[in-house]
């Protein structure tokens, strides 16, 4: 079974994306620098969004979450990590508790939160809301959500959200940093979102506030190591006792025409090789064997064995550069590197090798402008995870010319992590 899921995936077309408003508002160079000087907008307003309500509300998440549930209470959100039976990441993200038997969550875990729902038997209901959410990310955050609610907002703790008004419109300030960065996701409903996204642009003008187009926005979930489903990694969803699980999706969401796609040098002889524990994808303090849920006992026994850890890889320039001299030169050229990041939504997995031998896998590659590199998130058996060690990307889809990329590895988080830092406003002249 595992190769004819490896060959559906290499086989699938990949789509673009239908988020984000856009490719580019300025420039991509531009709206990178964004979160490191000003802040931007980013629309991420395509992301499903499900509220699960009901007696047995909280019941069914602790069932399927990793995550603790002690004083997870209304106001609070968190980012909730949920594993097949095998203790693999079959959907991640964030998870808000908007009452005591009321829950929003969005992306990939509202498909499988919605997907366990059904499958549980327990009183507990679920449906898709349409809603829209605005990030606003960067130093000038601050000054500029406070400008535009009206309000003092940093009493407001990291993954705390509160009920707030823009525009005269109701929203949910939820305080995050998906950048690294200190930031609040406003959250409402989908017909107020021109209104709210225009009032925001009028405050931030003054603090050169940009919008943030899909061509560099994935920039910062790799700065902030931040893996992402369907694009740094795949969900685990082809156990057999998960077989209803895409009939279900299909029947149910519009993915927009995105679908699991494998690309890359790696070439796999089992699905599970490229599939990944929260260990592996650097998640292990959300990992609570203080309740059961679903894949524990796989957990419980990956605490202690060998597993591979969540480097960034910093890919050698000179090496970097060679591919693009290719395209110039007589005879095969190799693949292309697409910069800042690729067109289309698809899960890339490069083959990682030390002195010739396979230690690891490298994900979907990223030029930053800011620190004038390409990186990637890279998976690495544990013993040549060392910040500094010196590895080896195989570059070039099966049946290509094949060119190996030096690269060092370095930490993750890329860029240092200011999130839960204290928020500031700025004063202006």
């Amino acid at each position: 079974m595992s190769k004819e899921v490896i060959q559906f995936l290499r086989m699938t077309p990949p789509g673009y994306h239908p988020g984000f408003g856009g490719p580019e508002f300025t420039d991509w160079m531009d709206e990178q620098m964004s979160w490191k000087t000003t802040a931007y907008i980013g629309d991420w307003s395509f992301l499903w969004d499900v509220e699960l309500s009901g007696p047995d509300a909280e019941k069914l998440l602790k069932s399927i979450c990793t995550n603790s549930f002690e004083n997870f209470t209304p106001g609070k959100a968190k980012h909730a990590i949920m594993c097949n039976d095998a203790g693999q990441v079959a959907g991640e993200g964030v998870l808000m508790r908007m009452s005591d038997d009321t829950f929003r969550t969005q992306s990939a875990s509202a498909f499988w939160a919605a997907y366990q729902a059904e499958e549980s038997g327990l009183d507990v209901k679920w449906r898709e809301i349409k809603t829209f959410q605005l990030q606003v990310s960067g130093p000038a955050a601050l000054s500029i959500c406070q400008k535009v609610t009206g309000e003092t907002l940093d009493d407001i703790k990291f993954m705390h959200f509160r009920e707030m008004k823009i525009a005269g419109c109701t929203v949910y300030a939820l305080r995050q940093g998906m950048a690294g960065e200190p930031g609040f996701e406003f959250h409402g409903d989908e017909a107020d979102i021109e209104t709210v996204r225009a009032a925001i642009l009028e405050a931030g003008e003054e603090f050169g506030i940009r919008r943030l187009g899909r061509r560099t926005a994935m920039i910062n979930h790799l700065e902030a190591a931040f893996p992402t489903g369907a694009w740094h990694y795949l969900m685990a969803h082809f156990l057999p006792q998960d077989q209803g699980f895409f009939p279900f999706l299909g029947a149910n969401f519009d993915t927009g025409g995105v679908l699991p796609v494998l690309r890359g040098s790696l070439e796999p002889e089992d699905v599970n090789e490229i599939l990944f524990t929260p260990y592996e994808l650097g998640w292990g303090k959300m990992v609570k064997f203080d309740h059961d849920f679903k894949g524990r006992d796989a957990l419980e026994k990956a605490v202690n064995e060998p597993s591979r850890c969540r480097v960034t890889l910093e890919f050698n320039s000179e090496d970097v550069v060679d591919i693009y001299a290719s395209l110039f030169q007589e005879g095969e050229h190799y693949d292309y590197l697409d910069i800042p990041t690729p067109h289309r939504w698809m899960v890339w997995a490069d083959e990682v090798q030390k002195d010739g031998a396979k230690v690891g896998i490298s994900s979907t590659p990223g030029y930053s402008y800011y620190f004038r590199k390409v990186l990637a998130l890279a998976f690495l058996d544990e013993t040549q995870a060392g910040i500094g060690n010196e590895v080896e990307i195989v570059w070039g889809a099966p049946g290509h010319p094949k060119k190996l990329i030096r690269a060092k590895v370095c930490p993750a988080p890329y860029k240092q992590d200011n999130r839960r830092a204290e928020m500031k406003t700025l004063e202006t002249a």
